[in-house]
């Protein structure tokens, strides 16, 4: 199967007889393979279905930690937030005085990991999500996961911002919030795209994630774009609609970003939403999080990407990772370009009306531009 320009068929050909046909993919920026099953999505199914609550949210929920007020777990009552909020997680993972020292026992190793874990609640409304929020809000949530980021990495090599979003998704509140860590140790996903981009840079003089970014451009895996942001499934997407935030021009860390571009981040983030909201008509669960570059250190070769990684393969159907998938590798059930297609020909515009698979209503129409 060779998509050499020289081989008699050419790689748009080969794409398009993958389409059917089982075979593998390569994910650069981690350097493994994925297998790609294409048609599994046509078998029956008899397995577990999510379902959806029938009750909305409130506005404003009294027994909600997150909620303007309220009392947390800890005793300590939230301030009355007007916009956004962030405090030290109550059952942080990670502590700042942790101690740091290794042990060493022939095959067996451990170290202290010491860091900081801390909850951003995107908004007062407890029954808002970023999809339903307007740009100026969505903007004030990305200047503070900046803002978090410029001061955590004073302290820590890693800075995770991330969100999960919905209940299957292992959101213990349905109040829009995510989440910062940071520690002194780079994760095994970090670890893995750092090498990646650092070997693609010493060999090109490029970024990889750039060249990347302008051979999708434009391409069949593209779902949005806009001049400084691009939104793709990627070739080696791993979950069902997976998709690829990168930014298009060289930026290392959210501090990177001016005004103009944190306001085409916002943007095209709601529209991304608003596409998996209205492609299933739910409140689409995910996991989603920024990687930049590691702080301390060179970052002229990392280029500053979000991963979003939602768990639905079909409305009320999740894609579970097992059997194959843990013992082997990662496989999935259709095609890049199918998923991106089928996410291009959802709307970007509004929030899909009806219930999410954790209780959430659908906050109607809404600004996506």
């Amino acid at each position: 199967m060779s998509s050499d320009p020289d081989s008699p068929e050419s790689a748009d050909a080969l794409l398009e007889r993958l389409r059917t046909e089982p075979h593998r993919r390569h994910n650069p920026l981690i350097n493994e393979w994925i297998l790609v099953s294409a048609g599994r999505t046509h078998r029956p199914w008899q397995g577990r279905r999510e379902t959806a609550p029938t009750d909305p949210l409130p506005t404003f929920d009294p027994s909600c930690y997150l909620c303007p007020g309220n009392v947390r777990a800890n005793g300590e009552r939230n301030p009355d937030y007007a916009e956004t909020f962030v405090f030290t997680n109550d059952f942080s993972a990670l502590r700042p005085d942790t101690p740091t020292d290794r042990m060493v026992d022939g095959l067996l190793r451990a170290e202290g990991e010491a860091g900081a874990c801390r909850v951003l609640c995107f908004d007062r409304r407890h029954d808002l999500t970023l999809a339903g929020m307007p740009v100026t809000a969505v903007r004030r949530v990305v200047d503070v996961w900046a803002d978090q980021t410029s001061e955590l990495a004073a302290m820590y090599p890693w800075v995770q911002v991330f969100e999960n979003r919905g209940q299957i998704m292992g959101a213990s509140n349905p109040h829009p919030h995510g989440q910062i860590w940071a520690g002194t140790a780079l994760p095994r996903e970090a670890a893995k795209e750092d090498e990646t981009q650092r070997r693609h840079h010493e060999a090109t003089g490029r970024r990889l994630l750039l060249d990347y970014a302008d051979q999708e451009a434009d391409g069949p895996r593209v779902v949005e774009a806009n001049h400084d942001w691009l939104v793709l499934v990627p070739f080696w997407a791993a979950w069902p609609y997976e998709t690829l935030l990168v930014a298009r021009h060289p930026a290392s860390r959210l501090p990177d970003l001016n005004d103009g571009r944190r306001d085409s981040l916002a943007a095209i983030l709601i529209r991304l939403l608003a596409r998996y909201d209205n492609l299933f008509g739910l409140s689409f669960p995910y996991s989603m999080g920024w990687h930049q570059a590691p702080s301390g250190g060179a970052d002229d070769y990392w280029q500053l990407h979000a991963h979003f990684l939602p768990p639905l393969l079909r409305a009320s159907v999740r894609k579970f990772m097992v059997g194959y998938e843990l013992l082997a590798e990662t496989q999935r059930d259709l095609t890049a370009e199918q998923a991106a297609e089928d996410l291009r020909a959802a709307s970007a515009v509004g929030v899909a009306v009806g219930r999410s698979l954790d209780g959430r209503a659908g906050a109607g129409e809404v600004a996506a531009s």
